[in-house]
């Protein structure tokens, strides 16, 4: 399976696949709003194959501390449960890394995500914007993070 960075051509798609993974909404328009934000890293917006799925990465801080916010992972619902999610964590993780990212936080399953290495962030003294998504919210380190606050791309506010 191909991953690769997006393109301008593949924004339509990426829109599609999002909606149709998602059931609110809310998420393709997200991402719309994240590639118009100072915190967009276009080497962290990957897609695999022919728009099969999309991930993507942004700017996000622990306290000061520069960081990734991981999110929406999307796969079109015809192509889940055939490792088109798989591979996009595992090409992100690996770009995150080499670009030299520190830490990678995420809400999503526990059950799902820690296949992938993230553990509860609270192991690592980082706490989510919202109190309650403590169950769900998770992280990955690379390097040393002290704890405190994680703050995602400012987009992520307007949910």
């Amino acid at each position: 399976m191909l991953i690769r960075r997006e393109t301008p051509a593949d924004i339509d798609a990426i829109r599609t696949v999002t909606n149709l993974a998602f059931a609110r909404g809310l998420e393709a328009e997200l991402v719309d709003q994240l590639r118009a934000d100072e915190g967009w890293i276009p080497e962290l917006s990957l897609v695999a194959d022919e728009v099969l799925g999309h991930v993507v990465c942004t700017r996000g801080y622990v306290g000061q501390v520069a960081a990734l916010g991981l999110g929406p992972l999307s796969v079109l619902p015809s192509h889940q449960r055939r490792g088109v999610g798989k591979a996009l964590m595992h090409a992100v993780l690996g770009a995150a890394e080499a670009l030299g990212e520190r830490a990678v936080v995420l809400l999503g399953d526990p059950g799902y995500y820690s296949r992938f290495g993230f553990r509860p962030a609270s192991e690592f003294g980082i706490t989510p914007p919202v109190a309650e998504w403590a169950p769900h919210f998770q992280a990955r380190l690379f390097g040393e993070v002290p704890g405190g606050a994680f703050r995602y791309a400012e987009p992520f506010n307007r949910l």
